[in-house]
């Protein structure tokens, strides 16, 4: 039977790890491939095998998954017993201001593996242990506290980072504006922002606003964002701006939020290849880099109609539900023109612009690895979620799912276990499914194609609501029924909400008083009002990025 998933899926990112570099290389030796499969405790055959499907393949985890005859000879983990040697060696051998070479650190952890009946780990594994150390924590060990000094600044920052998407910074915060919605133009609330700045060149590469609260699809969404080309993304937003930075990042530099720890996140960035490295706990700064750059951006956003600004002090009695204008999408073009003329403006670290960086860096680098199917890629980074496969396919949260795809696993269902499925909770018709070999996603709609699309907070709302009313049990007829009344009340109260407006603004305002406005962020403003004329007007303060 078919090993589960997951554990076919930790040995294959242990196989990534050996067989990735091994690719890269024109040939590889007979004594290249011994050493592998020693690491890997696979053949040499195997080796070779497992190097023509890296190189037929797309150069991510699953390329090496196997296919139904299943299991392999996948290497596994060091024992507990070898890796409780390890870590003592390092600690005090390594670490010490002795200075031990890594080959004398490796030749006492063989020595007592050997006295003790244990397999020796090979040298790239404690290799690749020393090259995790905290860099702080490695040299005040070898070299003392002194020696520390260069790798931080007066906030102990880490070492620098030099190379293009070698490291990027991710974090979120609300945005201090309140939007609109997209048909009634009536305030719905203040959005998040997840962005993403390139470590070595300061340039913003990525940037998702959404009106759900930090979870790792917002993450997902700022990976898929940074990755690809982003100018059919500007030109769906109609904005008029050079955005050129995009790639797959080979590091996340992360803080300690759950959404950012979630088997999603980490299962996406297993198969992309991309490391995760989380900050200290307790010291923030850190994460300096990104956190200035969402609090700059904040300074901006201070500028725009509706803001909320930092305090209800500051914001004293500015009606910031009634000033507001800009929807979510109309938010998410003046940030991207914001992020252009930041990129154009010398930068105070660096003393040049952020641009210029990149386009340096980019040259002596080469080609940078982005994304062409960014649904593909968003998938990877979608909820996880685990069920049992049915005749009638998967249900979940009282909504089925089924597809003629499914029909030859339902016919050994039994065989399979649970099935690792993927759900945007954005909107839930369709969900995807890991086939048994879990090689591929499935796509998977509604059983009943005529539900129309809806998100996961309205799902759950709907349920709530009929468990309220006394409904034992959720059915999902009566599911889609309830969101389609909550839906009604709020077009209802929204017509009600803007004709009242109307009424009101008629009242008050001087008839020969023009209506302020918006106009896209890229439109002349010579007849918008004043209000509006702060959507499109050049950023006072964009040199304090």
């Amino acid at each position: 039977m078919l090993t589960a998933p997951t554990q076919i899926w930790e040995t294959a990112v242990r196989q990534a790890e050996v067989i990735g570099p091994l690719a890269a290389k024109d040939t590889v030796g007979l004594a290249e491939a011994d050493e592998a499969a020693e690491r890997l405790r696979v053949s040499r055959r195997q080796v070779y095998v497992l190097l023509g499907r890296w190189r037929a393949g797309e150069g991510v985890v699953s390329d090496l998954l196997p296919g139904r005859s299943g299991g392999g000879r996948g290497g596994r983990r060091l024992s507990a017993e070898v890796e409780t040697i390890v870590q003592e060696a390092l600690r005090t051998r390594y670490l010490t201001r002795q200075r031990r070479s890594v080959a004398a650190v490796y030749k006492e952890i063989m020595r007592q593996c050997r006295a003790r009946g244990l397999r020796s780990p090979s040298r790239g594994s404690i290799q690749r242990r020393i090259e995790r150390l905290d860099p702080v924590a490695s040299v005040s060990g070898r070299e003392g506290r002194e020696a520390v000094r260069p790798l931080r600044s007066a906030g102990g920052v880490p070492p620098a980072v030099t190379g293009l998407l070698e490291q990027i910074q991710v974090d979120h915060t609300p945005v201090d504006v309140i939007v609109v919605d997209e048909r009634h133009r009536l305030p719905i609330g203040r959005p998040y922002l997840t962005a993403a700045i390139d470590v070595a060149s300061r340039c913003v590469v990525g940037l998702v606003v959404t009106l759900e609260a930090p979870s790792a699809t917002s993450v997902g969404l700022c990976l898929a964002h940074t990755a690809m080309d982003k100018r059919p993304w500007l030109e769906r937003l109609g904005v008029e701006a050079a955005w050129p930075m995009s790639g797959k990042p080979r590091e996340l530099y992360l803080d300690n939020a759950a959404e950012f720890k979630s088997e999603a996140l980490r299962r996406g960035c297993d198969q992309h290849g991309i490391k995760l490295r989380y900050r200290p706990p307790g010291q923030p700064h850190f994460g300096g880099i990104v956190e200035r750059l969402i609090g700059t951006m904040m300074q901006l956003v201070h500028e725009l109609p509706g803001t909320t600004f930092s305090s209800t002090a500051e914001r004293g009695t500015y009606d910031s539900d009634g000033k507001a204008v800009l929807t979510v999408r109309e938010l998410q073009g003046w940030l991207a023109l914001a992020v252009a003329c930041y990129h154009g403006q010398v930068h105070e670290t660096l003393g040049r612009p952020p641009a210029g960086v990149w386009s340096e860096k980019a040259a002596a680098s080469g080609p940078l690895v982005t994304v062409t199917n960014e649904t593909a890629f968003l998938v990877d980074f979608l909820p996880v979620i685990r069920r049992t496969l049915s005749r009638s396919g998967f249900v979940i949260d009282h909504v089925q799912y089924y597809s003629d795809a499914l029909k030859p696993w339902i016919a050994h269902r039994e065989r399979w276990g649970r099935f690792v499925l993927r759900r945007d909770p954005r909107d839930i018709s369709r969900i995807w499914a890991l086939d048994p070999d879990g090689t591929a996603y499935v796509e998977v709609p509604y059983r009943t194609l005529s539900r129309p699309p809806i998100s996961a907070w309205e799902q759950k709302a709907a349920a709530r609501q009929l468990r309220e009313l006394g409904r034992a049990e959720v059915d999902e007829n009566a599911l889609f029924a309830m969101v389609a009344q909550m839906r009604e009340i709020t077009d209802t109260a929204a017509t009600t909400t803007r004709k009242a407006r109307r009424d009101r603004q008629r009242r008050t305002e001087a008839p020969s008083r023009p209506q302020p406005k918006l106009t896209p962020p890229n439109a002349p403003t010579s007849d918008v009002g004043q209000e509006s004329k702060a959507v499109a007007r050049p950023f006072e303060v964009i040199e304090q990025w």
